[in-house]
C-alpha cells in the first residue's frame, strides 16, 4: 500500500489475470495509478531540485508473513534497483527533468520483524526544475528594469523630480514582478524563494536610490538665503567636495570663485585719477590749470612741497562727493545709481557663484552614489543568482554511494 497517498484510492485500476505456474509460483501485475504528496523546498526557486519518494509498505502483514522484494530481471535475474520507465509510454515534462530514479528496500532496525514498519520499498524520483521559462519571462525583464534605477544618476543634478519619478516607476514594476512570482511559487512560509530574495534586494536598492536622489536634490537647490554657512565650513566643504573627492572619482570640476570684496588694482588707480581730475576741475580756475606747470618752471610757484602734500591729503573722496553734490545734484544721483548697480551686481555674482557650487556638489554626490549603487547592484545580482546556479542535483542519488542505480 502506498504511504502518503493523496486520494486514498488503493484499489487497482484494472483487474488483470493471474499467471499460475506448475511450480506454484503466481504472477499478478495489475495496473494502478498512484498519487502521492511530495514536500517541495522552494529555497532556490527557480533553480531548485526535489526528491520525491513513493513509499510502499504493508498495512496488514508483517515481515514474517509477507516479504517485500524488488523485481528481478527476466534475463540475468538481477534485482532491478531503479524505476523502470517505458520510453514509449513516458511523456517528457516541460518543467521538470528526471535526474535519478533509484529504488531500494529499506529495513528499519528500530523495529522488529513483528512490526509493520520494519520493511518498506522506496522508489526515489530526483527531479531538476528547468529554469529557462522563468529566466526568459521573469528574471531577465526584472534585471533589466532594475538596472534602470542605477541610470538615474546620469540625469542632471537639478532634475530631482525626474530622478524620483524613474526610481519610483522601477519600484512599482518590481512590485508587479513580486506578485507574479507569488502566483508561481507554492504558498509556504518555511523558506523564501531565491527570486523573491532578489526582488526584495532590488527593491531595497531602489529605495536607497530614491533617498539619495532626494538628498542630492536638496543639496543642488540650496541658496544663500536658505542655507547660510560660515566661511570656515564653506571653505572645508568646498575643498573636500569640489577638489579632493573629484580626483578620486576621475572628475574635472573647477569651483566657482566668489567676487572679491575689493576691486582690482586697475580700477583703484582709475578711480584715483577721476577723483583728482574732478578736484582740479572744481577747485581751480581754468587759467591756473593751464599755466600751473609754466609757473613752476619760471620759479613763480607759491607754497612748499609739504603744503602741497598736506593740501593733497586734505581732499578726500567724501569731500569730493560733497562738492559734486553741492555743485551738481544730478551727478550725485547718477553716482548713487551706479553704486547701487555695482553692489547689486556683486551680490548677484556672489549668489550665483555659491548656487553654482551647490549644483556642482550635487553632481559630485551623483557620481559618488552611482559608483556605490552600481557595484552593490552587480555584486548582489551575481551573488544571488550564482547561489541558484551552483544548486544542482547531485551526481549520485545517495551520498557516499557511487552507484548510479541505472540500467
Amino acid at each position: 500500500m502506498l504511504s502518503f497517498s493523496i486520494d486514498g484510492q488503493f484499489d487497482v485500476a484494472y483487474y488483470a489475470n493471474v499467471l499460475v505456474y506448475s511450480t506454484g509460483y503466481m504472477y499478478w501485475l495489475p495496473p494502478a495509478i498512484f498519487r502521492s504528496t511530495c514536500s517541495v523546498d522552494v529555497t532556490y526557486f527557480p533553480f531548485d531540485w526535489q526528491n520525491c519518494s513513493l513509499v510502499f509498505r504493508s498495512k496488514t502483514y508483517n515481515a514474517n508473513e509477507v516479504d517485500l522484494q524488488l523485481a528481478l530481471d527476466d534475463e540475468a535475474q538481477n534485482m532491478i534497483e531503479w524505476v523502470d520507465i517505458d520510453p514509449e509510454a513516458f511523456t517528457e515534462n516541460g518543467e521538470w527533468a528526471i535526474r535519478h530514479r533509484p529504488a531500494k528496500k529499506v529495513i528499519n532496525q528500530a523495529y522488529t520483524s513483528e512490526n509493520l514498519e520494519y520493511q518498506e520499498i522506496r522508489f526515489f524520483l530526483i527531479i531538476q526544475r528547468k529554469p529557462l521559462f522563468y529566466v526568459i519571462n521573469v528574471i531577465v525583464p526584472c534585471v533589466l528594469i532594475s538596472s534602470l534605477a542605477v541610470l538615474v544618476y546620469f540625469l542632471p543634478a537639478k532634475a530631482g523630480g525626474q530622478k524620483c519619478t524613474v526610481s519610483i516607476s522601477v519600484l512599482l514594476a518590481q512590485t508587479v514582478f513580486l506578485f507574479l512570482i507569488a502566483k508561481s511559487v507554492p504558498e509556504t512560509s518555511l523558506s523564501v524563494p531565491l527570486i523573491g530574495k532578489y526582488l526584495i534586494f532590488v527593491m531595497l536598492v531602489s529605495t536607497l536610490i530614491v533617498l539619495s536622489c532626494v538628498i542630492v536634490l536638496n543639496v543642488s537647490l540650496r541658496m544663500p538665503s536658505t542655507h547660510n554657512l560660515t566661511a570656515k565650513v564653506k571653505r572645508v566643504s568646498t575643498s573636500m567636495l569640489l577638489e579632493v573627492l573629484p580626483r578620486y572619482l576621475l572628475m574635472e570640476i573647477a569651483p566657482c570663485e566668489e567676487a572679491e570684496e575689493t576691486p582690482q588694482e586697475r580700477r583703484r588707480s582709475s578711480l584715483g585719477i577721476m577723483l583728482k581730475a574732478e578736484e582740479y576741475i572744481l577747485k581751480k580756475p581754468r587759467s591756473e590749470l593751464m599755466f600751473e606747470r609754466q609757473r613752476d618752471r619760471h620759479g613763480m610757484s607759491r607754497g612748499h612741497k609739504g603744503e602741497k602734500e598736506q593740501e593733497g591729503k586734505g581732499h578726500s573722496g567724501e569731500e569730493t562727493v560733497g562738492s559734486l553734490a553741492h555743485c551738481a545734484p544730478e551727478i550725485k544721483n547718477c553716482v548713487d545709481a551706479c553704486n547701487f548697480i555695482t553692489a547689486s551686481t556683486k551680490a548677484q555674482n556672489a549668489t550665483g557663484a555659491e548656487m553654482e557650487n551647490w549644483v556642482m556638489i550635487g553632481k559630485v554626490l551623483d557620481v559618488l552614489c552611482f559608483w556605490v549603487a552600481l557595484p552593490l547592484f552587480v555584486m548582489g545580482t551575481l551573488a544571488i543568482f550564482l547561489m541558484g546556479h551552483f544548486n544542482s542535483a547531485p551526481d549520485h542519488p545517495f551520498a557516499g554511494d557511487n552507484r548510479l542505480y541505472e540500467p
